[in-house]
């Protein structure tokens, strides 16, 4: 395959790789807000059923139990190693680090310690056990909890 279409399948991983980091961190908070029921300014908020969707949660649940996992291991992401191969069969450099760090880096100009990314997971991790035992998922296939 040639060099510029090595880029490009590197760049599909690239963003299939942000798309599953904004469903994890913005599926957390949007469980975390939309689970509960708020009163904000005198208005009711929150209890989005969508968020309760057991297919969502347990896919969200994986997630994170494997980005987990992933850090504890002390693995690379399998996305981050087949896009950084892609780019390096392309004549590119590889990522000098994992790939939500190579991209902290980059966006704020600060490297993070790999123990704190993997504080960062485990927390969490540990927020989305919270959130599915405190806004439990509906029970059966369209069900209600």
């Amino acid at each position: 395959m040639s060099p510029a279409g090595l880029r490009l399948l590197a760049d599909i991983v690239l963003a299939a790789h942000m798309l599953l980091a904004l469903f994890l961190t913005l599926g957390l908070a949007a469980i975390l807000v939309g689970g509960p029921r708020w009163r904000l300014f005198g208005r009711g908020f929150g209890g989005w059923r969508w968020v309760h969707n057991r297919a969502f949660r347990v896919a969200h649940l994986v997630g994170m139990a494997v980005v987990a996992a992933e850090a504890l291991l002390g693995v690379t992401c399998p996305l981050t190693d087949l896009e950084s191969l892609l780019r390096v069969q392309a004549g590119g450099q590889p990522y000098p680090q994992s790939f939500i760090g190579h991209w902290l880096s980059r966006l704020l100009f600060y490297d993070f310690n790999e123990r704190a990314f993997a504080a960062a997971y485990l927390a969490a991790l540990g927020l989305t056990v919270w959130a599915w035992r405190r806004w439990p998922p509906d029970r059966a296939k369209g069900g209600r909890r």
